[in-house]
């Protein structure tokens, strides 16, 4: 509209002070029009004249004026406009269409008032008909449309023919306008491309070391395809997982699943491989052995918390002794338990303790420094006092786990939870924590805080991150979505669900409010939500489902609606303590007992960043846990 009315102003400047009476260009220089000074200097007005007066500008000028007033196919709409024409058309015919195609109301704006058509607009219109059947949308959108073509005139930029004044490609196909790229932009595809060669590269070495592996295992024996290997332990057992390509290194630790007749993901497992779920992972680019065509994983950070396949040749496990449960005490299986009475547990832990504590003082080098006494230094007594027991009893030995139990009430279901000496070392050394040290941590929070107390536990729940973590959300969106949908169900006044949620070398949590529709959102490492797409879809679906299936009644303009609010949390400072730090907000969460979390976080919590000694608090409540649940015997 603007180009237009500049375009009417410029003609209007040249009718009234560049021609005479008779529509002639004058001979002698016209006066500067000083009434108009506000919109013109007179510098721009010596060029304008310049201009106009231009032999090439008045041959074009005549030229469109020709064309103009005797056009090969007049329109006869009169004042109409295509607008309103297409308007009147739509109301007329009661289509559910929201516009026309450029050539049908290019045909119904060169129709006389008494119906006709003429034989040249009619064949034109043909003509559209039979290009618009073999020429798809987007070669319309990216060429010439239809109607250009059949009139054989150029498309013009910023204008689509036949649809009237004010309709551009970009309003009318909702496509961005295309631009050339940048140098910056052909450098940084370059470099995508040449990084996808060599990832390509690599596949082709690992697939070709993968066939040569499955074929020396077929040609050893025919029980190379049975699931259940005589060379690993029978059950569950904590392994290191390795990668041969394209160096030979430890990738990361979890624990293998040797039983007969497995299935992974309801389908038979390879040829020489066995389940294996991954816990914690080492090296963040590792590939995956197998990848996961269902869920397009590719990446051994992106299957924490799920299974997958791993060849033989690289899974270790120091202890060959297979190790089943043998008793079940307070929710805990005990393997390779014991004689010795729990009273003595305790007792001969805190006699060995000493002396342990005594020998470590000795030969600093095999000591944490954390754990070096120092005078008025935090002393993690908890944590010396479990690793004594640990290495003291058939924990030390690798393969050696304990089961623990989880009530129904904790996730939504019953269930079983693993840890391994893998598990506490990494409590013990400050590593990153697997799902299963979270979990316990989250049984200890229930046992502690929530059991016998009705207003804790009706108001904060906990959802599964083994259920629903980034490899299960891209495998199986429907499962996760379902179980959230029921975990929401169970709840009948205003809940706050806690979910530990691992984005494949990250945790982080999510406090979710359904019945208020309302997510906060911690992360120890000041990212945004929107980096987790997959997890904020789902999390968004699920609540959507809950609200229909509890039939709530909300306004339309929060329908689409859910909030979600960045907390200001605590921040880590090194990519170790998410864990930890998930596992300190959890507790904070509980101990405020409020479903609403401030912006800024709670005051008496409110701090830049968790001290070493807050985060070692947490670690000492959950090592005087396994203690106090007799978990550990000598």
């Amino acid at each position: 509209m603007a180009g237009k009315r500049h375009r009417g102003w410029r003609t209007f400047l040249t009718n009234k002070y560049l021609k005479d009476k008779e529509n002639f260009f004058v001979e002698y220089d016209p006066e500067y029009p000083v009434k108009y000074a506000i919109f013109i200097t007179e510098e721009e007005w010596v060029a304008f004249v310049a201009q106009r007066r231009d032999e090439n500008f008045k041959k074009v000028s005549a030229t469109n004026r020709e064309r103009a007033s005797n056009p090969t196919y007049a329109y006869k709409k009169g004042r109409l406009g295509y607008a309103r024409l297409e308007e009147k058309i739509l109301d007329e015919t009661k289509s559910d269409a929201t516009s026309l195609p450029p050539h049908v109301l290019w045909k119904e704006a060169r129709v006389g008032k008494d119906g006709t058509v003429r034989d040249d607009v009619q064949h034109i219109y043909d003509e559209c008909e039979t290009l618009s059947q073999s020429i798809s949308t987007a070669e319309d959108q990216e060429n010439r449309s239809v109607l250009s073509r059949a009139l054989n005139v150029p498309e013009y930029p910023g204008r689509v023919r036949g649809k009237g004044h004010g309709c551009t490609p970009t309003s009318l196909y909702k496509n961005p306008r295309r631009r050339n790229p940048s140098n910056q932009e052909v450098m940084e595809t370059l470099q995508a491309l040449q990084a996808q060669v060599l990832q390509l590269q690599k596949d082709n070495e690992r697939y070709r070391c993968m066939e040569k592996c499955s074929s020396q295992l077929k040609e050893t024996s025919e029980k190379a395809s049975i699931n259940c290997q005589n060379k690993f332990p029978e059950g569950i057992s904590s392994c290191q997982l390795y990668l041969s390509s394209p160096t030979y290194r430890l990738v990361g630790k979890g624990k293998v699943h040797n039983t007969s007749g497995d299935l992974l993901h309801h389908r038979s497992l390879p040829d020489g491989h066995l389940k294996v779920s991954v816990d914690v992972v080492l090296d963040k680019d590792a590939l995956l052995p197998i990848p996961d065509i269902v869920s397009e994983t590719t990446l051994l950070r992106d299957a924490i918390g799920s299974f997958v396949a791993w060849p033989l040749d690289l899974i270790f496990i120091d202890d060959e002794t297979p190790t089943k449960p043998a008793s079940k005490d307070k929710g805990i299986l005990r393997h390779n338990e014991s004689v010795a009475s729990q009273k003595e547990v305790f007792a001969q832990g805190s006699q060995q303790l000493s002396q342990k504590i005594g020998s470590r003082q000795k030969n600093k080098r095999d000591l944490p420094v954390t754990y070096l006494p120092k005078k008025g230094a935090f002393v993690p007594r908890y944590q010396i006092s479990l690793e004594t027991l640990v290495d003291s009893s058939d924990m030390a030995t690798a393969g050696a786990i304990r089961l623990l139990d989880m009530e129904e009430d904790i996730f939504g279901y019953s269930c079983t939870e693993t840890i391994g000496k893998e598990d506490l070392e990494h409590i013990f050394r400050h590593q990153e924590l697997g799902v299963g040290v979270i979990h316990t941590y989250i049984r200890f929070l229930y046992d502690n805080f929530m059991r016998g107390n009705d207003q804790l536990s009706n108001r904060f729940r906990f959802v599964s991150s083994s259920l629903v973590n980034k490899a299960l959300i891209c495998r199986e969106p429907d499962s996760c979505r379902e179980y959230l949908v029921k975990r929401f169900m169970a709840s009948s006044t205003n809940n706050l669900y806690l979910w530990p949620y691992n984005s494949g070398c990250h945790w982080l949590l999510l406090a979710i409010d359904p019945l208020k529709e309302v997510v906060y959102f911690l992360n120890s490492i000041d990212g945004e939500w929107t980096n987790y797409p997959d997890m904020k879809q789902l999390v968004d679906t699920s609540i959507k489902v809950f609200r229909s299936q509890r039939q709530a009644r909300v306004p339309r303009t929060k329908s689409s609606n859910i909030t979600w609010i960045k907390v200001q949390c605590p921040l880590q400072r090194n990519g170790i303590d998410c864990g930890y730090f998930v596992m300190r907000f959890m507790r904070e969460i509980i101990n405020m007992n409020q479903i609403e979390i401030p912006i800024t976080y709670f005051d008496e919590y409110k701090c830049a960043h968790y001290t070493r000694l807050q985060l070692e608090q947490i670690k000492e409540e959950l090592c005087q846990y396994f203690i106090e649940k007799r978990l550990i015997s000598i």
